[in-house]
Order: structure tokens, then C-alpha cells, then sequence
């Protein structure tokens, strides 16, 4: 389990986990998250209280609204195994800091 924040008016690398799913909890800021799977495709939008799940071999990246940093508690399962676990894949965002 992990607290992270993507700064505000940020965008991550969008990336894929070749072994781990992952839970996430908004509990600050307001953003977006783009994720696929295969054919099935959606944006959704991320504010305090949302819970989405992330499983493995899904394509997704994130970005935060420009009034404050986007704040998410996730956990990873099994355990994260590794600086090698999430490979960089094509997004629809280009990754950058505001």
C-alpha cells in the first residue's frame, strides 16, 4: 500500500504492469484517468472518494486538474516486485509537468 500525488497540472508516463493489479483511492485533488483493456476503452474522472481498480496488463495514465495535486492511496497485488513492473506504452495525454 503506497500514498502518492501527482502534482498539480501534471501528467504521467502512461504505462502497463506486467505482473501486479493494482486498487486505487482518490482522497485529494480532482484529475482524469485513461485506462484500456484489450478493445474496451474510458476515461474516468477522479475526485476524493472514487475507487477504481487497475488489473494486470491494462494500459492506463493519469493527470491532475491545475488547482492542486492529485492525492490516491493504492495498493498493489501481489506486492510490487520490482523497478521493472510498469513498462512506458502509448497514452492519449503527452506526459508533462505543468
Amino acid at each position: 500500500m503506497a500514498h502518492f500525488e501527482l502534482a498539480a497540472d501534471h501528467v504521467s508516463h502512461a504505462v502497463t504492469h506486467r505482473t501486479v493489479d493494482e486498487i486505487w483511492f482518490v482522497v485529494g485533488g480532482t484529475g482524469e484517468m485513461w485506462r484500456r483493456q484489450g478493445d474496451t476503452e474510458e476515461t474516468v474522472a477522479l475526485v476524493p472518494g472514487t475507487c477504481l481498480t487497475i488489473p494486470v496488463g491494462t494500459h492506463f495514465q493519469f493527470r491532475a486538474d491545475a488547482a492542486a495535486p492529485l492525492a490516491v492511496v493504492g495498493v498493489t497485488m501481489p506486492p510490487w516486485p520490482g523497478d521493472d513492473e510498469a513498462v512506458i506504452v502509448r497514452g492519449p495525454w503527452v506526459p508533462a509537468a505543468g
